[in-house]
């Protein structure tokens, strides 16, 4: 800023003292001082970059690790209704945004602002009449800018809004391409994509069609302004009012003075990004969480007497309750499972009990103590779950399965992976424990993968284990084994299971069965068997299905095959017959079994796994159902030639039993009053599913 001031002040001089008196030892001393200036300011420059390079890096740094750390602390509540996308942006594009008006805060805003105090000064300590009206002139130069910044401003937070639905699209996108394929979404998603691709085209234009705007009438405000001081200091130089070398040094300051208005104008487009990406940083940083600790908030005492629910309502939406007047006791060293139909609200009920969410009215209590008097710490550190999906970060399987507990020795990892029986296999890879896992843990089986999460679980140690599905998603040979892992290493321990599989269920010391958000039944296997009510129902529609784990072959019986719908009235004799005429199709997870608008020409019966039921209407794919075990579908196909009507994805390995229809037009024809009974049934249905949609 000094050499930058020294430059005209060293013409005046120049002028005045030495040119126009032939003084050689002024202009050498003025030559001199000015190439010593050179050499400090290029030094000083060097420095300044280095060190501003450094103080920006940290505030950055600093920022994205409060961002980082505060979603550590957000609840479950804000996942599920945020985008992963829009927080990616926020860490990618609004930070890049704020570093970028960072960097250049120097050069392209300090110190033009400080080149102006300066340049104010000289200029009135030359000619304080000309400098007066030169700087009362100046707000010419920001007035533009001034006017347009607010528009600008909210022109780059839609602007980044948009980059954010657009990385949103994409990671979803990326995430399902078997989905997009199987449901022949690929153009709908490409004329998505294409709308939000034109609304930030639309975005990008007005932002940048008006930070131009800004840079040009600061550039014309500027050029006015110069033509104007260089008359009057003409006109005054000429009538011999100023020196020359005031008029040169004078119309060199204020050349100064007015770019480094243009420079503020210039950089005002960055300073504007970073202001729309600190809107929208602080937008996350401002976001509470719904789960925190109270102020008063005490560690929990070691698991000693039991888990309850008392009059527990919760809903993840205002009006809607997922749990309703839930009252529940899991006593110490016990095992219960939670079972239902999908939707049923047991997977609510394990959320509570690790505090995920806190009931809107009841309480969830451990050993009496309301959860929400103690710390969230102290409570998950007595419990370990092993999910549905076992997640495993890309990192070694050493670190995946320490998780637990860091500080573990290399033994005590060696020997939860022995009691999860996955030592063996791990031994075996090349590179042993150093072996990476890979993106989720790709480059394992689903079993695999679920066992060494059981080996994270049985590090940790807990009082409690929570078991989310944890089979669900694998095939019969594998969950067998490992249901026999579970139950070893359960021993002691107090077990909560959610599963839909009434099959792993019949050891467990209490089953809790929820319907639409309530507590329905409650007790034993053999007792809720005997009580003939909802739980009996759920446990013949499975029973009547059964896979073989050693070869996934599904048969089923055919005294549960007359008590379908589509069945009714055959004799016994028949439906033996026609139970042979199943055949088994095994299909793996995320694959479409029957695909909407193909022709129809077999029966399925859903031996074992889950799929998803959804339609395409209008480039919408629209979620209808989800079946499980015993569930069936197709039937249409057995009676006309009809297209599907709707897709079937699988949601994890599924056994299915089929039924083609030259077989089934063999029982139509020994039963001719069965075909109008199955039209009716069928009919009832496609109307119940529309008025669910």
């Amino acid at each position: 800023m000094l050499f930058n001031a020294q430059i005209p002040m060293s013409v005046k001089f120049m002028i005045d003292r030495a040119l126009l008196v032939h003084s050689r030892s002024t202009m050498l001393l003025i030559l001199g001082m000015l190439a010593v200036s050179t050499v400090v300011v290029s030094l000083s420059s060097l420095g300044r970059d280095y060190l501003y390079a450094k103080i920006v890096g940290r505030i950055v740094s600093s920022l994205r690790q409060q961002m980082f750390e505060h979603l550590q602390r957000l609840s479950m509540e804000f996942y599920a209704r945020t985008e992963v996308g829009d927080v990616m942006s926020r860490f990618s594009n609004d930070i890049s945004s704020v570093e970028r008006g960072l960097a250049g805060g120097v050069a392209w805003g300090l110190q033009p602002v400080m080149d102006l105090i300066l340049s104010a000064v000289l200029v009135l300590s030359l000619e304080w009449r000309l400098a007066t009206l030169g700087i009362l002139l100046c707000p010419l130069c920001v007035l533009g800018p001034r006017l347009l910044a607010k528009k600008a401003t909210g022109a780059s937070v839609e602007k980044q809004e948009q980059e954010s639905q657009i990385m949103s699209k994409l990671q979803e996108t990326l995430m399902a391409p078997a989905l997009v394929r199987a449901f022949n979404l690929q153009e709908p998603t490409v004329a998505q994509f294409r709308g939000r691709n034109s609304l930030l085209f639309a975005s990008s234009l007005r932002l940048g069609f008006l930070t131009s705007l800004m840079e040009r009438s600061a550039s014309f405000g500027t050029l006015l302004l110069q033509v104007i001081v260089m008359a009057i200091s003409g006109f005054l130089a000429f009538h011999g009012t100023i020196t020359v070398g005031t008029f040169a040094a004078f119309q060199a300051l204020f050349v100064s003075l007015s770019y480094s208005f243009m420079y503020l104008a210039q950089y005002t487009p960055n300073l504007i990004s970073a202001g729309g990406g600190m809107i929208r940083i602080e937008e996350l940083l401002n976001e509470k969480a719904n789960v925190a600790d109270a102020p008063a908030a005490t560690a929990l005492a070691p698991f000693s007497e039991a888990i309850e629910l008392r009059d527990v309502t919760f809903g993840y939406e205002p009006g809607r309750p997922a749990l309703k007047d839930v009252n529940l006791r899991i006593a110490r060293g016990s095992s219960v499972a939670l079972v239902g139909p999908s939707g049923s609200g047991k997977s609510t009920v394990l959320g509570l009990l690790q505090r995920f969410y806190d009931p809107d009215s009841g309480t969830v209590l451990f050993d009496g103590v309301d959860t929400r008097r103690a710390t969230q710490a102290s409570l998950r550190g007595q419990t370990a779950v092993v999910f549905q999906e076992s997640f495993l970060f890309n990192t070694t399987i050493r670190e995946n399965i320490s998780l637990a507990r860091p500080d573990a020795t290399d033994e005590e990892i060696v020997a939860a992976a022995k009691a999860a029986e996955i030592h063996d296999f791990i031994a075996s890879l090349p590179q042993g424990y150093k072996t990476i896992a890979g993106e989720r843990g790709s480059r394992f089986s689903g079993g695999q993968r679920q066992r060494i999460a059981i080996a994270r679980a049985v590090l940790k140690n807990p009082a409690i284990l929570v078991l989310d599905e944890a089979t669900s998603a694998l095939d019969a040979a594998s969950e067998h084994a490992i249901n026999a892992t579970l139950a070893r290493i359960a021993r002691g321990r107090t077990m909560i299971a959610v599963t839909h599989r009434l099959s792993s269920v019949v050891g467990m010391d209490r089953v809790f069965l929820f319907d639409r958000g309530r507590l329905m039944e409650e007790g034993a296997h053999t007792k809720l068997l005997a009580a003939g009510g909802l739980y009996a129902d759920l446990w013949r529609k499975q029973s009547g299905v059964q896979v073989d784990a050693a070869d996934d072959r599904a048969t089923v019986d055919a005294v549960w095959l007359g008590e379908l719908p589509l069945m009714k009235g055959v004799n016994t004799e028949t439906l033996v017959e026609v139970a042979r005429w199943f055949g088994t199709e095994v299909f793996p997870e995320d694959r479409v079994i029957v695909q909407q608008g193909d022709k129809g020409d077999r029966f399925y019966i859903l031996a074992r796994g889950a799929v998803d039921v959804s339609r395409v209407d209008d480039g919408r794919s629209l979620h209808l159902a989800k079946l499980t075990d015993g569930d069936y579908f197709g039937e249409m196909a057995l009676l006309s030639d009809q297209p599907r009507n709707a897709t079937i994805r699988s949601l994890t390995p599924c056994v299915c039993l089929s039924l083609p229809r030259n077989l089934f037009d063999r029982l139509l024809a020994r039963e001719p009053d069965l075909r109008d009974h199955i039209r009716k049934i069928s009919a009832e249905r496609g109307a119940r599913r529309k008025s669910a949609i």
